[in-house]
C-alpha cells in the first residue's frame, strides 16, 4: 500500500510499504478517507521536533477513516462505519483519561504523524478507543476537519474561556483553519465577532462567514480598531494562537476581567507581558492544548446538524502535499487544505 513519508527537512515522498497485519484484539482497521493539514504538519516537514523522533515517519495529524476490520474486542463498533481519528495515543487507563480529559494524558506515545507514524497512509490499524463515530450521513471531509481543527476550538472557547452566549470576542487569524472554526461556533452563540486576517479579500471572506468586524492586520493596527469598536471597552474573549505578534496587542484588546486562550505559537514562543496590566485589569491568560474526545462528538454532531461546516480551501491528492504545505506555510489558506487517499 501507499504510504507518505518524511524522511528529512522537506522531504516527503510516498512509498510503497507492507498492508498491516489483522487488526489486534483492541484495535480496529481502517481505510484512510481524508487527512486535513495543520500547522503541526508543516512543522514536521520542515524538519522542527519537539521531542525525539525517529525518521522517517508517516505523517498526517488530523483524519477521517473507515473500519474495514475490527479485533475480537471491539464490541461498540462495525465495519463500514466512518469516523475520526483521535490524534493523540493516549494510554487510556491513567486518572486523566479515565476521567475524560485525554488531552492530559500522563502517558501518551506522542502525536500521529509528528513523533509516531501518522494517518498519510490507505490503511492502519488503530485503538479502538480513539475512534469517534460519525453521525450516519457525514461525509468523510467534514469527519476529517474534527480531530483537531473543531474539536481544539471547543476545547479552548466552551472548557476553558468559558464563552457565553451574546458575548464579544476576537478570533485572531481568521482565514485560518481553527479561525474559521471558532468564528462559526462563536456566532451560533449569538457572539459578536472581530476578527483579524491578512488581506482584503480574506476579510470579505470573514464577513461572509458571519464575522462581524473584520480587521486587515496588514494595514491596520488591531488594538486600536478594537479600542474603537467597543468604545474603550475591549472584547470578552481573545482567541489567540498566533504569538508574539499578535500578543500586546491581543491583551490591550481585553476589557477588564477578559479572558484569553491561546493553543498555538505560529510566530514565535516568547511573548512579555506587562504584569502591572495584567493584575490591575484582572486579565485571564489560559494555555489550552489539544481537544477532549468528548470535544470532538460535538464536533461532529454540530457538522451533521448543519449548525457549522468546515470551510476547505483546497482539495489535493496525496502526490499534491507538498502544494498544501506550502500553501499553508505562506499563509495564503482560508479554511482547510484537505488531503484525499
Amino acid at each position: 500500500m501507499r504510504a507518505l513519508r518524511n524522511f528529512a527537512e522537506r522531504d516527503l515522498r510516498i512509498v510503497e510499504v507492507d498492508a498491516p497485519p489483522p487488526p489486534g484484539d483492541d484495535e480496529i482497521q481502517v481505510r484512510i478517507c481524508a487527512v486535513a493539514l495543520n500547522h503541526i504538519d508543516v512543522w514536521g516537514w520542515r524538519g522542527m521536533a519537539f521531542a525525539k523522533r525517529e525518521l522517517p515517519i508517516t505523517v498526517g495529524a488530523e483524519a477521517s477513516g473507515e473500519i474495514i476490520a475490527t479485533g475480537k474486542n471491539v464490541k461498540d463498533l462495525e465495519v463500514g462505519q466512518l469516523g475520526a481519528l483521535y490524534g493523540a495515543n493516549t494510554c487510556g487507563t491513567c486518572k486523566p483519561c479515565l476521567e475524560g480529559r485525554d488531552n492530559f494524558c500522563e502517558n501518551v506515545n506522542g502525536i500521529f504523524g509528528f513523533h509516531i507514524d501518522g494517518f498519510a497512509q490507505e490503511i492502519m490499524n488503530f485503538p479502538a478507543r480513539l475512534f469517534v463515530p460519525a453521525p450516519k450521513g457525514l461525509d468523510p471531509v467534514s469527519a476529517a476537519c474534527t480531530p483537531i481543527t473543531f474539536g481544539t476550538v471547543e476545547h479552548m472557547l466552551f472548557d476553558n474561556a468559558k464563552l457565553q452566549p451574546g458575548e464579544s470576542i476576537l478570533v485572531h487569524a481568521g482565514g485560518s483553519g481553527i479561525g474559521t472554526a471558532a468564528i462559526q461556533l462563536a456566532k451560533a452563540l449569538d457572539c459578536t465577532v472581530y476578527t483579524t486576517v491578512g488581506t482584503d479579500e480574506k476579510a470579505q471572506q470573514a464577513l461572509a462567514l458571519g464575522a462581524d468586524h473584520a480587521i486587515n492586520y496588514q494595514t491596520d493596527r488591531f488594538e486600536g480598531k478594537i479600542r474603537k469598536l467597543t468604545k474603550k471597552e475591549g472584547v470578552d474573549v481573545v482567541f489567540e494562537h498566533v504569538g508574539p505578534d499578535t500578543w500586546e496587542g491581543s491583551l490591550f484588546s481585553m476589557k477588564v476581567g477578559g479572558r484569553l486562550v491561546t493553543c498555538g505559537s505560529t510566530s514565535g514562543v516568547k511573548a512579555e507581558i506587562n504584569l502591572f496590566q495584567l493584575f490591575q485589569r484582572q486579565l485571564r491568560l489560559i494555555g489550552s492544548f489539544g481537544c477532549r474526545m468528548a470535544n470532538i462528538e460535538s464536533s461532529l454532531e454540530k457538522l451533521s446538524a448543519g449548525v457549522v461546516k468546515p470551510i476547505i480551501d483546497l482539495e489535493i491528492p496525496l502526490e499534491e502535499i507538498e502544494k498544501g504545505l506550502e500553501r499553508l506555510e505562506n499563509r495564503k489558506v482560508f479554511g482547510k487544505i484537505i488531503v484525499t487517499l
